[in-house]
């Protein structure tokens, strides 16, 4: 069976020309009209209801998708992994499921979308989800899927379903907030750590977020940076022989790069193991950082508000010293 579609076959579907973003945008049309679970997945967007928390200088939307109970609440600890078959490997993915091929990675239809158009990015091969090694490869999927999609990454501890399965996801560019807020977030909450030719990078703490973000007409230089966050933040890593955690945002605008790191410590509040009405099926990961916070519950989307979210992603976030000491040693080298 022939997983990948060309060019050709998408060519009804608008896949004019060589463009990846093109591409991909037809392939999700073609996968709605071939793929009826896609399509049932994408018919539950239309029910979806959201509304935004003011913070002052920035906003978070709260959304109540009930498509999304599966990987919010997905067991992600080593004995459940193991006794699962890896739904990114190939040889499991539905007989419907078409792809584009890009390097050593797939683009695939996300079936349970957050996006009006959301793609999942696995490996060809079986391999652990690590960023180390693969942020390069980032970077290049992003410039590929141009200006209509942002890259995410989610660490295996940060909200990643998978985490056995290296794999980005992508989604419509703008639909989180901090695509397009960014800049205001760094004059208001933050402060440029490196304000170069080509380069910039600065540290914010919004009071829910911290994290950093790259700027860079370069490539390389932009996959440098990162290395040099990413190793001293792992300094700070409280589990030895693990990756720190992070998840990781990407687009690529105006012939420019742009990668926000947000340092993590914790991977679920402890709202979401509390037990009967206590209990609040939040497990953040990019989007939620990203300003769009997924519940699949509707009365945990009722109760959300300013205090509760403050208390959750406070949690999660690393402490303010942390984020200082890590935007020091950028500072230094």
């Amino acid at each position: 069976m022939n997983r990948y579609l060309s060019k050709n076959e998408l060519h009804d579907y608008g896949a004019w020309s060589g463009n990846t973003a093109d591409q991909a945008h037809a392939l999700l049309l073609q996968q709605k009209e071939t793929w009826p679970m896609l399509r049932n997945g994408a018919a539950t967007l239309n029910s979806v209801v959201s509304r935004e928390i003011d913070f002052g200088h920035f906003s978070m939307k709260v959304q109540f998708n009930p498509g999304r109970i599966v990987s919010s609440s997905a067991k992600v600890d080593k004995k459940s992994i193991a006794e699962r078959r890896c739904f990114l490997c190939e040889e499991n993915l539905p007989p419907e499921q078409k792809g584009l091929k890009s390097g050593d990675y797939s683009i695939l239809c996300n079936p349970f979308p957050i996006f009006p158009e959301h793609f999942t990015i696995p490996h060809t091969a079986h391999i652990d989800q690590r960023i180390s090694g693969a942020f390069a490869a980032m970077l290049e999927l992003t410039r590929e899927m141009g200006t209509r999609y942002s890259l995410f990454y989610n660490g295996p501890k940060c909200g990643a379903s998978a985490p056995d399965h290296l794999h980005f996801q992508a989604g419509t560019f703008g639909f989180m907030q901090i695509d397009t807020t960014w800049e205001h977030l760094v004059e208001h909450y933050g402060s440029w750590l490196v304000h170069e030719p080509g380069t910039r990078i600065a540290a914010v703490d919004d009071t829910l977020r911290r994290f950093l973000v790259i700027e860079s007409d370069d490539a390389g230089r932009c996959e440098n940076e990162f290395a040099r966050i990413f190793e001293a933040f792992g300094a700070f890593n409280e589990h030895p022989g693990e990756e720190p955690m992070v998840n990781i945002v990407t687009s690529f605008r105006d012939g420019r790069w742009r990668a926000m790191v947000f340092l993590r410590r914790k991977h679920r509040p402890e709202q979401f193991f509390a037990e009967g009405e206590e209990q609040i099926l939040f497990s953040p990961a990019s989007v939620d950082f990203g300003g769009v916070c997924i519940t699949p519950l509707e009365r945990d989307f009722n109760r959300m508000n300013r205090e509760l979210l403050t208390d959750m992603f406070s949690q999660l976030s690393v402490q303010r010293d942390v984020l200082d000491a890590v935007a020091q040693a950028v500072r230094a080298t």
